[in-house]
This record gives structure tokens, sequence and C-alpha cells, in this order.
């Protein structure tokens, strides 16, 4: 008998000894799906990560049930990068499997009732519940809890159960249940036999009586005789409304129209004519062919190229190249919901080897492209950072566009990894190509391409020739001191906004802050409305008179009177994208303006409806946060104004200042993409802050990213060294302060203290009425690297062993 390593989607540490059935021997490889017994009864859909003879010495493992699968899942490279990822993040295998495959690729266990064979029954002294469920029983054989609600009430049906259990007359049957189903779809059609001259007169003769259900049955013959090849899908005979079903029925009934079910693919594929390859400019091409020579002696190369110098152009052409050598492409994008244009330029290139995967795909459809990707039937994927863990067979190349963007490293969903530099290994391990765009490439990144890990190629012009837009920064302290301003306005500003105008031209306004004020604050005894789960102010959104947390989602209504001295003297602090929106409508009366946030974007389509509005000249001016800045080319924007600069550096993030420069440059690559005369002026209280300046005076890349690892290097922030934080989270405070005190201490004992700062309160002390305090951790970036981690995986076990802190939660984020 042989024995198998499995994964079990729970949070749960490395994996688990099964041993494997004679007869299941020759059907199991590594990356199937197996059916597994686990804490008791419970059945669970486990991976095969290792097969081996090793016979366990300290307990009987349990058998394998069942294969689920006749070829692996999941392909060796994929094993390989779920190894890598547990190592690094500091996360247990069975979350990367929660998280990576789709729900339904997990079968559940359901919990089933049937009768006891052997009992004998004494209906007379038994409960009216108890009977019907027997008798339930009795004509089903098997039932499950769902079932038994159709019939008992929830608050009587665990105690029927218990009784007739404790009885002996039912027992508890496992089975397991098949969450996905194929969509299918119902069409109908006429039998040969009945189209036959003899038959069809006669079928027709027995309508003569039945008027609508004779015409139903012509119109089917009718479309059926035109086309043979034609499908008739029931639907659509119930498209005009001349039809009922039950109509249809009677036919059915009759035997006069026959019904049939094909499976039908969930996801919508482009069907449009294949357009060919744009052909490159001049530099473009010599960027292709620097990637080109870069690839011979390393796979993975960084292409900075500036806002609007056509970087997609390249990504296709590699991709082309990828497809040539029979082998498939990745696309990564930060969000997938703004990404449209690309998205539609890249349908009209590939058609049907396109496919897309991403979190907004409902839970059947991100089962689809999973079989289509491992039956090699989509060429290029597109995807978010979920897209890492498809089983691809064949991965030749990945482009991660936009590899900045935050979006690739979110911390609300375990395991908390990097998008980036998860893709950079997954090229390893596949011996696949990589290509890491932008125009405003990380320091960490920039600094690989220093110590020659990864490639640089630089495309320093934009499509078109088209001249990079000229810089503006507006000193906004003296403009106010000279009475200058209007609102949040300088005259200059308005003066600018005005021309455009006039010209006909688009303008957008970045303001990166949601709402319409950061806090609504009584004037007489200072009193601010907080969070109830959160230890924070809550936001005012005018549009909708609410107060808003923007961590957890509470609402409450706005504040007539203060509650506590009941002062009707209420103001508002802070300037959020509602109130700058506002101010621009009445600034500008006569212009057509939208609103581009969180907010205004809830709704179904809201994002093609205003790329729709923007690409027709159906407005003026786009009012909006950071989202404005990814996605939008557009031709007839010419201006770009930030009124409030100083907000997005004046933050408690040591990337503050990277991150600013990323957001002005990425937003002014969105101004004269076709006229070459793009502005951008940027309002702040601090013309001199280094960045400000740099900006100004059109500073180059290497001098820019010279800036930041300076600053990084003098205070020891990565690249320079490697940061872990350590998050302790519990609904008491105290539990929480003890709990990270000897957390703590448990570090110490492992690694120098000079490493550890903390613990303390997280800057947000209280998130979803959970308590929060930090560890943050300090590594330096060599050798030593992975011995300390070790060190802290070390402290993350032995804290976990202590049973007076199990209720506590622990999240680790490495590259913090």
């Amino acid at each position: 008998m042989g024995y198998a390593e499995i994964v079990i989607p729970l949070n749960l540490k490395g994996t688990y000894t099964y041993s494997v059935p004679i007869d299941l021997l020759p059907k199991v490889e590594m990356g199937m799906r197996v059916l597994v017994p686990f804490r008791g009864r419970k059945i669970y859909t486990g991976v095969v990560f290792e097969l081996h003879n090793r016979k366990p010495e300290d307990f009987a493992p349990k058998e394998i049930l069942n294969v689920l699968d006749e070829v692996p899942l999941l392909p060796k490279p994929q094993i390989e990068f779920w190894k890598w990822m547990s190592e690094y993040y500091l996360c247990h295998l069975g979350e990367i499997y929660r998280f990576s495959f789709p729900s339904s690729l997990k079968l559940q266990s359901e919990t089933y009732l049937k009768l006891n064979p052997n009992a004998n029954i004494e209906y007379e002294n038994l409960e009216a519940n108890e009977v019907y469920l027997l008798q339930a029983l009795e004509v089903q054989q098997l039932i499950n809890l769902s079932e038994i609600e159709a019939f008992i009430p929830k608050k009587e049906m665990i105690s029927a159960i218990n009784s007739l259990i404790g009885l002996q007359y039912i027992m508890i049957d496992e089975r397991v249940a098949e969450r996905y189903k194929a969509k299918e779809v119902s069409y109908v059609e006429i039998s040969k036999e009945i189209i036959d001259n003899e038959n069809l007169i006669k079928t027709l003769s027995a309508l003569d009586r039945a008027k609508k259900q004779k015409e139903l049955f012509l119109k089917i013959l009718s479309i059926q005789t035109q086309d043979n090849s034609k499908r008739i899908k029931k639907s659509s005979l119930f498209e005009e409304g001349d039809f009922s079903y039950n109509q249809l029925k009677s036919l059915l009934d009759k035997g006069f129209v026959q019904e049939y079910y094909l499976a039908e693919n969930r996801l919508s594929s482009y069907e449009g004519e294949v357009e060919d390859l744009e052909e490159l400019t001049e530099a473009q091409r010599l960027a292709n062919n620097e990637i080109e020579k870069v690839f011979q002696k390393n796979n993975k190369v960084l292409l900075h190229g500036v806002t609007s110098s056509g970087k997609t152009h390249i990504y296709m052409h590699q991709i082309e190249r990828c497809i040539a050598e029979g082998k498939n492409a990745l696309l990564l994008l930060p969000e997938i919901a703004l990404t449209k244009q690309i998205i539609n330029r890249l349908e009209k290139k590939y058609g049907s080897h396109l496919g897309f995967y991403h979190q907004k795909l409902t839970d059947f459809e991100r089962v689809e492209v999973w079989q289509k990707v491992r039956r090699n039937e989509i060429k290029i994927l597109i995807g978010t950072r979920c897209a890492l863990f498809l089983p691809f067979q064949n991965l030749g190349l990945i482009v991660v566009d936009e590899e900045h963007d935050r979006a690739y490293k979110l911390q609300e969903v375990s395991p908390f990894f990097n998008g980036r530099d998860a893709a950079l290994m997954l090229s390893d391990f596949y011996q696949s190509k990589l290509i890491l765009g932008s125009a405003t490439p990380s320091v960490e990144t920039y600094y690989l391409v220093q110590k020659n890990i990864i490639g640089y190629t630089a495309l320093t012009e934009r499509y078109g020739k088209t001249k990079i837009p000229d810089y503006q920064i507006i000193n906004f302290k003296e403009a106010q001191s000279s009475k200058q301003t209007v609102g949040n306005f300088s005259t200059e500003v308005i003066e600018e906004i005005k021309q455009n105008l006039e010209k006909k031209k688009q303008i957008i306004i970045l303001h990166n802050r949601r709402g319409y004020a950061k806090v609504l604050e009584c004037e007489v005894c200072g009193y601010a409305t907080y969070c109830t789960n959160c230890d924070v102010v809550m936001t005012y959104h005018k549009s909708t008179q609410e107060m808003k947390c923007h961590y957890c989602g509470q609402k409450a209504a706005k504040l007539e009177v203060c509650p506590k001295c009941k002062s009707d003297k209420l103001t508002t602090k802070g300037i959020g994208v509602e109130q700058i929106y506002e101010e621009v409508k009445q600034l500008f009366p006569e212009a057509r303006i939208e609103r581009m946030d969180v907010d205004t974007m809830r709704k179904k389509f809201a994002y093609e409806r205003l790329y729709e509005k923007i690409e027709n000249r159906e407005t003026d001016i786009i009012v909006g946060t950071q989202m404005i800045s990814k996605g939008l080319d557009f031709d007839n924007i010419d201006l770009v104004v930030i009124p409030k600069a100083d907000a997005l550096i004046y933050v408690l993030d040591f990337r503050a200042e990277e991150q600013a420069y990323q957001l002005i440059t990425q937003i002014s690559g969105r101004a004269g993409r076709v006229s070459g005369e793009g502005r951008v002026m940027v309002q702040t209280y601090n013309p001199f802050s280094p960045i400000f300046q740099m900006i100004n005076d059109n500073g180059t890349a290497a001098e820019v990213y010279d800036y930041f690892l300076k600053e990084r290097k003098k205070f020891l922030y990565p690249p320079f060294t490697k940061l872990v934080l350590i998050e302790i989270k519990h609904n008491k405070e105290s539990k929480a302060d003890r709990a990270s005190q000897f957390m703590g201490s448990i570090l110490r004992k492992y690694l120098h203290k000079d490493c550890i700062l903390g613990p303390e309160k997280s800057s947000i002390s209280k998130l979803r009425n959970k308590y929060q305090f930090q560890i943050l951790v300090k590594l330096p970036r060599n050798k030593n690297y992975y011995t300390m981690k070790k060190c802290i995986e070390k402290s993350l076990e032995e804290f976990r062993e202590v049973k007076a802190y199990q209720s506590v939660k622990i999240d680790v984020f490495v590259d913090f």
C-alpha cells in the first residue's frame, strides 16, 4: 500500500498523510483531487502533493475514498509554486488552496439521513415531526438537512433528528455533492418521421382545434425546414410574446415536438473578425529588439516606457511570438474593471483564443476557465493576480502590466502575496519569459535592474512622437496670500480650465479622497462621529447625506445636532472628491461634469457608460480619485489638475513619496496623447518638496530613483532590508495586548532585539470590532534572511501552541 501527502482546504499547516488503497494506486497521481475523510465523518476534497511508501510510525493513516480526476488538475510547476508561496509568505498550503481553487471544484460534504434497516419503529410513541421525517425517509431513502427544512421548522428540526438518532431509528450518512454543473440550454425540434408528408398531414389535422398550438408548430417547422443545421432555442419561441409555454408543453406532451438539452459555455467570447497586429513604430521596434536580446541572456526584463509610449503594442508582439512557438501567454493587470480599452484591443487581435479570469466572474464561470486552461484551449489569458494559480500546461510568457500598482498586493484576503513578485517566481517554475511593464516602476524592481537580476529596456518616446506633458507647480500658499484663489482652486488654474473648455478640450481633476469631507465636527465641543466597529472618524458623504466608514462599511445618518452638547453648529473638516466635484460645478455651470470614484462606479456597467461618454465627448470635466489614472486612453484630454497635491505625500507610509510620484506621472499620461499639448497643474503648499521639484524640472528616471534609493538606504527600508509585519487581533483589547507582548518575547528569543520594532498599537487600533497590535521585523537582505525568517516561522508555531491564545488572530505580511 502506498501513501499520499494531501492538502486540505482549511487554514492548517502542511499536508496530511493518507494511505492509498490498492485499487486506487494506478489511478492516483500528483496534482489530482481526491476525496478524504477528515476530523470525524466530514469529507473534503484534497489535492495530492506527494506520493511515497513511507509508513507513518506514530498513527494509522486513513484511506483515500476516491479519485476525482482522470488526469492531474494541478501541474507540477503549480505544486512547486504553492510550496514556494507557503514558505516565502509564511502561510499555510490550505490557505493557498482555498484562495486559488474555485469553490465549485472543492466538493462539499453534506449531512444526509437514512433509515436504520435493523430498527423496529414504534410510531405511537413518536412526536408528529419525528413521524413526518420517518415517512419522508421511507419514500426518499436519503434526505439532507436543507430538504428537511421544507416540512419541519428549523427550531424543531434538530431536536427531532437527535431524538430519532438516540432511538437508533435513523443514521447519518455522509455523501459528497459536486457543486459545479454545466450550463444546459433547451432546444426543440420536430422529428423526421413527423415531417414525412403523410404524418405531417395527420399532425396538422390533429391540431385543427388548437389554433395557437398549430401556429407554434408551423413556426418551428418553418425554421427547421429553412435551415436544417440551425438549432431552435426554446426561449427564442417566446421572445415576441406570440406564444406561451403551455402551448409548447401541449405539443411536447402530444409528441409532435421533441425537446433536447446541450451544454453551453457560460463565458461569451469575441466572434468578430480578427485583425492583424499594428506595425511597431521605430522606437517600439528598437525596444522590442532590445527585449529579444535580453531574453537571450535573462528570462526577465523591465520595460520602462513613458506614458502613452505604446507598451501594449510591444506586449502584443511578444505574445504573438510566444504563440508562434506553440506556447501560451498570461497578461496580468492590476484591476480588470479598469482595462476595458486594452481588452477590446486584444480581442480584435486574438478573438476566441483569448480568456479572462478575475474575481468578478461567477464561481461556475471560473470553473469553466480552469477547465479550458487545463485542456489548453486558451492561448492568451488576461487576469488579475488570482490568475497566477490557473493550471497552465505550456506557459511561455508572463506580462505584468503596471507592475508598480498597489492592487497587486492586497491585504484583505489571505494569502497576502504580491502578484508581481509571485509572477517572477512562477516564470522560474515554468521556465517562461517575463516582462514587467510600467512608466513608473517600483523602487524594488528598479533595484533588481541595478543588481542585474532582471534586464532593462527603455521606451522614452511617446506613440506618434507627441510631446510629454508640461508640468506647472503652483504655490497655493502664495496664491492665497495674494487673494488669487476661489475655494480650492487658484485663479490661474480656473483660467486654464476655461481656456480648455473654449477649445472643446476635456479636463481631468484628481483628488484622491472619497466622500465630501473627512469629518463632520461640532464647533462648540469638538465632537466627531466615530465608527462603532473601527477606531476611525466616519467620512461625510453629502450626496447620500450619510456618514460612512471606509474600512468596515458601516453607515449612519448625518447628524443635525451634536449628541453631546445639543448644538446645531456642525461643520465639515477636510476635503473629499465630492466637495471638489460640487465646487467645479459651481465654477463652471455650463460644463458637463462627471465624477469617477468607488461610490459612483458601483452600479453594473458604470465604467463602460462613463468611458463611452468620454469617448463620445459627452462630458467636459472628469473629477475623480486615483482610478481615473488607470485605463483612460482618450484623444481629447489636454489638461490635468491636482488641486490638493500635499495630501498625496503626507501619509504614514515610507512609500508615500514613491506612490505620489507614480500617481502624478500616471495621471499626467492621460493628457495630450494626440495633440502633444498636454499640461499638468499641481497645487501645493510646499512647492520645494523634492518630489515636486523633480517633477517640475522634468527630472530623469535615473535621478528620481537614485533619490528614492538614497532615502531608503539612509533609514534602512526596502529594498535594502526585508520587512515582515505581524498583526495580532482580538475582540478584547487586553488580550490582544498580552498576546502581542508574548509574541514579541518569543521573537526576541530567536532574533536580535534591534530587528524587532514593537509591539505597539496599530495606526488604526480597532478595525471591524477587533483590537490590533503590530510587530515590525526588519531583516537584512543577505544570506541570513531565510534563516531569520525560519526563526519567525518557529516563533509563530510556538505562539499558536499556547491554548490561551488560540482565539487570537495573527496575520503575517511579508515584504510589507
